[in-house]
């Protein structure tokens, strides 16, 4: 016969899980990260939650002969502050989700534990 779950500790560990995820995003959204291209002439600062923050573009970059190439420097920049920004979001977030394995001693069945 199966062991039934112990529903207090099963709580307390999702109550624990729930109060590090917040902390964890409150710190994400005060974080930045930046990402620069074409030389440091377009440079894209984000937040860990992946707000958009600040677009620096160097007056050597705007060409008005060849605007197609600032786009693309903006939407590389963009892109990799973006990048960043989910880099950093999984380096904080993944350890708080790390812990739901120890929700697999409450024989829930979950994958993973």
């Amino acid at each position: 016969m199966a062991k039934r779950p112990n529903m207090n500790k099963m709580m307390q560990q999702v109550q624990q899980m729930q109060a590090e995820m917040a902390k964890a995003q409150e710190e994400l959204a005060e974080q930045t990260v930046e990402a620069s291209v074409g030389g440091g002439m377009v440079k894209v600062t984000a937040t860990g939650g992946g707000d958009i923050k600040a677009i620096k573009i160097a007056a050597e970059a705007i060409d008005p002969d060849d605007p197609e190439m600032l786009e693309d420097m903006v939407l590389a920049a963009v892109n990799e502050a973006i990048r960043n920004s989910n880099d950093l979001q999984q380096s904080k977030l993944g350890g708080a989700m790390g812990d739901l394995g120890g929700l697999g001693d409450l024989g829930l069945g979950l994958p993973g534990t």
